[in-house]
């Protein structure tokens, strides 16, 4: 029986500071499936999909070094889901289906005007990790996923109105959340 070893994210990050291509093909091997499924699961197209993969391990490249991502699996599905929302937005037009934009639109009014920082990021995470586990599955179903409403209702026997009414006191506490903290909104 054929058992594949895969390396650990420390001994692949390595790799890239070597600058040893080796890297990718580890990188795939490893996280590739899990990188196409967040890309499918925002764009539901195969060819989209694996070009945002392959596009995930050339930006993966660029920025390990400098970046030293303790968490590559992390590291890369932000990654791959931040070309997958570009390619949603450059290629969809109107009569396509909006819930991708709708959730994102959702989510900004309480993000603050300052992005990308370390600390906002432990402040969502802190923010996640507290919430009751139906109010967490359907924020990271909706606002990390990109799940449709009446996908995240029938998956927990919900109807869709419950499910809108949930994430909404969830985005107003985080909103909550935030402006305690010190950001502005």
């Amino acid at each position: 029986m054929n058992h594949q070893h895969h390396p650990s994210d420390a001994e692949i990050v390595e790799l890239y500071f070597a600058r040893d291509e080796e890297a990718i093909r580890k990188t795939a091997d490893k996280y590739g499936g899990y990188c196409k499924s967040i890309s499918m699961s925002l764009l539901h197209s195969e060819p989209d999909a694996d070009e945002c993969v392959n596009d995930t391990w050339l930006k993966t490249w660029n920025s390990i070094p400098p970046k030293r991502p303790s968490v590559l699996r992390t590291f890369l599905a932000r990654i791959v889901r931040a070309l997958s929302i570009d390619r949603y937005r450059r290629y969809h037009s109107e009569k396509y289906n909006r819930d991708l934009e709708v959730a994102l639109d959702e989510l900004t009014v309480c993000s603050p005007i300052e992005e990308g920082t370390t600390a906002l990021g432990e402040e969502l995470r802190e923010f996640v990790d507290g919430l009751e586990e139906t109010d967490r599955k359907l924020f990271v179903g909706r606002y990390w996923y990109g799940y449709p409403v009446h996908r995240l209702a029938e998956a927990y026997g919900m109807t869709p109105n419950a499910v809108s009414l949930r994430l909404y006191r969830v985005r107003l506490d985080l909103r909550a959340h935030l402006e305690e903290r010190g950001y502005r909104i």
